[in-house]
Parts: C-alpha cells; sequence; structure tokens
C-alpha cells in the first residue's frame, strides 16, 4: 500500500486530492475505487487487498474527505468538481482506461464519467446507488453531515459511526474499527470526523423536495456494469435497480439482505461478488 497524491484545480485555486494505491505500480490494468459522502478511500482496503494481484487499485480520497484538503469556497463541493479532479487523477495514472466502484457519492462520479463521450471507464460497479435517488433518503443523511461533534476518544466515536452507519449491517467488531480509524483524526480535545463539514452546505441551502433523477445520464451509459443493492436501502428501490438492469447499459444486479445503505464491500461474499465481475473480461 502506497499513500500519494495529485493536484488539481478548482474555480478558485489548486487542491491536493489523497490517494492509496495497491498492487503494481506497473500494471496497466487500473481500478478506480470512490467512497461515498463522509466516507474515505480507506474503506476499500479489504477489495483493494483482494484484487492487488490483479490489479494497480487505487482509492483516491475525495476532496473535502480523508488526507485531501479542504476546498475554501465551499460552494466548490459538488459532481462538476468531483468529475474533474477524477479525470485529473486518472491522467496521473498515465492509462487509457480503468475499472471503476463507486459506493454511493462515488457511484454517481462514475456514472457521470461513464457517461461521457470517450470515458476512460471499460467497466463499472455501481454499489447502491442509481439514477433515481430518493428525497427520504438524502434527508436522512442531511440529518448527520457536518454534525459530528468532537469525540473524547475512538471508542466513543465508534458508537457513533455504529449508530449513523447501521444501515451498513452486521459488521464484525473488527471491521467497525477499521471504518472508525479511518474516518477520525486527532484534534484538540480528541478525535473528531476527516471530512470538511462544509460539505454539508449544499444540503442546507438548497434542501431537496422531490426525488434526483439522472435516467439520462444512465441511459447514456455503455460500458458493462454491475449494481449491487442493499436490500433494505431507502436510497436505492428495488424498483430503481430492476429497472437500472433493463436499460442503459442493462446492468446486472446482485442484492444483499439485511443491508441497507450501503454494502461496505468488507465481507468475503460482496468482494466475491464484485472481483467475479470486475475479472470477467480477463477470464475469459
Amino acid at each position: 500500500m502506497r499513500e500519494r497524491s495529485v493536484q488539481c484545480a478548482s474555480a478558485h485555486g489548486l487542491h491536493r486530492m489523497a490517494y492509496t494505491e495497491w498492487g503494481d505500480p506497473a500494471n496497466p490494468r487500473v481500478l478506480v475505487c470512490v467512497h461515498g459522502l463522509t466516507r474515505n478511500g480507506r474503506d476499500f482496503d479489504f477489495l483493494a487487498a483482494a484484487l492487488a494481484n490483479d490489479y494497480r487499485v487505487v482509492c483516491p480520497d475525495v476532496v473535502g474527505r480523508g488526507r485531501s484538503d479542504w476546498l475554501k469556497i465551499k460552494a466548490g463541493y459538488g459532481f462538476p468538481q468531483y468529475v474533474a479532479d477524477m479525470v485529473t487523477l486518472i491522467a496521473r495514472l498515465d492509462v487509457p482506461t480503468v475499472h471503476w466502484v463507486g459506493t454511493s457519492m462515488g457511484g454517481l462520479i462514475g456514472m457521470i464519467l461513464a457517461a461521457l463521450p470517450g470515458s476512460p471507464i471499460t467497466r463499472m460497479v455501481l454499489n447502491d446507488v442509481g439514477p433515481k435517488i430518493t428525497v427520504e433518503s438524502i434527508h436522512r443523511i442531511a440529518e448527520y453531515v457536518g454534525a459530528a461533534p468532537v469525540f473524547a476518544n475512538l471508542d466513543v466515536a465508534e458508537r457513533y459511526i455504529r449508530e449513523v452507519s447501521a444501515p451498513f449491517g452486521p459488521l464484525t467488531d473488527a471491521q467497525w474499527r477499521h471504518l472508525t480509524e479511518h474516518a477520525v483524526s486527532a484534534v484538540d480535545g480528541g478525535v473528531a470526523m476527516v471530512y470538511d463539514p462544509g460539505i454539508a452546505e449544499t444540503f442546507r441551502e438548497s434542501p431537496l423536495e422531490s426525488d434526483v433523477d439522472l435516467w439520462d445520464v444512465y441511459d447514456a451509459i455503455r460500458c458493462p456494469t454491475l449494481v449491487i443493492r442493499g436490500a433494505d436501502s431507502d436510497l436505492l428501490l428495488h424498483e430503481t435497480a430492476l429497472e437500472m438492469s433493463q436499460r442503459g447499459p442493462k446492468a446486472t444486479l446482485v442484492e444483499f439482505e439485511g443491508i441497507g445503505h450501503a454494502p461496505m464491500l468488507l465481507d468475503p461474499a460482496q468482494i466475491e461478488v464484485v472481483s467475479r465481475f470486475l475479472l470477467d473480461d480477463t477470464r475469459a
């Protein structure tokens, strides 16, 4: 595992986007794994370790999260910036094509990039996200984004993360601790979440009153696509996931029982589903 960064540009200046890289740095087969709204690239440690012999696995911290810089102008947090940063990252990797795994927000970034003419994404996994996002799930997420306090210690932080992330499903104690250790960092008075509370400004200033509809984006995707869904997800409804299997790239759909938003790809069964799909072209 290697920790690196790349310099990206916004309308208001430059910022550094950190990423973790696994596998042979000379491997031309690259897998980019992009996390959810308040998470970071270390969520993919287990998946990356499993695929490091087959891929150069690159797990960025989207700007404002993890080890990446925070934007000075908070209005800059949005998909135009995120997609531009990923194009910069792929240029740094110096490969013409990549495979993509995106959880929630990371899946939306992948959808937008994959829908563009000449996209570098040739195979994609969308983890519990699709072209229709329920307003109810966005309101639920908005309740905790940017609202986390400073925690006295790691144990207190873990209790909080277990509570707000309960839809992740029945993780082991070791998995919860792993997610917590990489979700916080030391500050005066304890530990705090490693994301900019400013990413919540969009939710506060422009609250949504209806579902998000991105079917035109999804229908433009041409690469083989796998959709993973937590069977109890409130963000990706079953009927939406089913429709995704019938239009656009006509995705393969796999659902996991007892999990909401979102499967964390820590469990061997989830990792196997992703690995089998991504490596299908190699085995063929």
